[in-house]
């Protein structure tokens, strides 16, 4: 069921009918700064307050099942129950100077990455946008009774494939870059790819509004087949050439994602395969430690291992960055999300 952030000023005028023109703007800014329930906005009159509240459509699109914390309290992950049944996750981490959201676009994946507990699970639905952006409202809400603090971040890295869902993302990341909304600039808002290839081009036609992640993992063909079934359909050479166009177009740099697989994707052939691939690029590469997933039989690479890896791809004038994992221990990682 649609929620109060799929609903545009004119659904808000409706619910409203009757009521004096100025209290839609005073229901549109309460909704997106940060309220969850119609009795919070309290520049309302109590009567309409309590009318709102019995308005289905303004009910909080998620409801909390489980929360976990880690680091110390600098990583939190949520649980939501959605309408339906459907479940999805979105993680809080926190770092010096600045609080990064990651959220989820769809309820499973249907992508089959092995290596992602994710794609293990399977796909189940597409999120509304009003679910997309109610994980951000509730972070911010979290950040700021905890510590005072401020999201800075948006990462669409959760559960699911955003560009299959790219219309409700789009939608999401304009409430996201709203001024009267969240007011997140656009390079705070990272949207996330396992190859997509018709959606990057459409990307690229919009012209910028985000930063676009790449989930490279591989880049020879035979092995990305196995590691991002995906590449199957859209080899690693075409996805690369589509998310080139897109940085020469909008000159934004892309990022790419590589999970780091002990003894599977980490060898020096695979290393000078990327960096031949990616070399006169704007890009920046990170690779990410694989997290532990339940039902595979792969693990990370050594320290070293990877550190040779980057070696490699800065040696070949490409930028590179060694991620540190966040939230292992309660399931919250990169590819944990079940």
């Amino acid at each position: 069921m649609p929620s109060r952030h799929d609903l545009d000023r004119a659904g808000l005028g409706a619910l409203l009918e009757g009521e004096p023109r100025y209290r839609v703007d005073q229901l549109w800014d309460g909704l997106h700064r940060r309220a969850l329930e119609p009795d919070e906005l309290t520049g309302l009159p109590r009567p309409l307050r309590t009318r709102l509240a019995d308005e289905p459509a303004l009910a909080p699109a998620l409801t909390l099942e489980t929360e976990r914390v880690s680091d110390g309290g600098s990583t939190v992950k949520w649980l939501w129950r959605l309408d339906g049944g459907a479940r999805v996750e979105t993680v809080l981490m926190h770092y010096p100077g600045r609080s990064t959201v990651c959220v989820s676009t769809q309820a499973g994946c249907a992508m089959a990455c092995g290596f992602c507990a994710t794609g293990q699970a399977g796909f189940e639905r597409h999120l509304t946008t009003g679910e997309i952006v109610e994980q951000v409202v509730r972070a911010v809400r979290a950040a700021r009774a905890a510590e005072g603090r401020r999201v800075s971040n948006v990462v669409f890295m959760g559960m699911g494939e955003p560009l299959l869902n790219l219309d409700r993302v789009l939608a999401a990341v304009e409430a996201l870059n709203d001024p009267r909304r969240f007011g997140l600039g656009a390079r705070h808002i990272t949207v996330s790819t396992s190859g997509v290839v018709p959606g990057i081009r459409r990307l690229t036609a919009l012209g910028p509004r985000f930063t676009l992640a790449v989930s490279l993992h591989a880049a020879r063909d035979a092995l990305r087949d196995v590691l991002v079934p995906l590449n199957r359909r859209w080899p690693v050479a075409e996805v690369v050439a589509a998310a080139r166009d897109h940085a020469r177009s909008t000159g934004r740099r892309i990022t790419y994602e590589a999970t780091m697989i002990g003894g599977v994707n980490d060898t020096s052939s695979d290393a000078e395969a990327m960096a031949a691939l990616l070399r006169g690029d704007h890009a920046h590469v990170n690779l990410i430690p694989m997290n532990p997933v339940a039902h595979t039989p792969w693990t990370a690479s050594p320290m070293p291992v990877i550190e040779r890896f980057a070696a490699t791809l800065r040696g070949a004038g490409i930028s590179t960055t060694i991620r540190r994992n966040r939230g292992q221990e309660v399931g919250a990682a990169c590819g944990q999300l079940a």
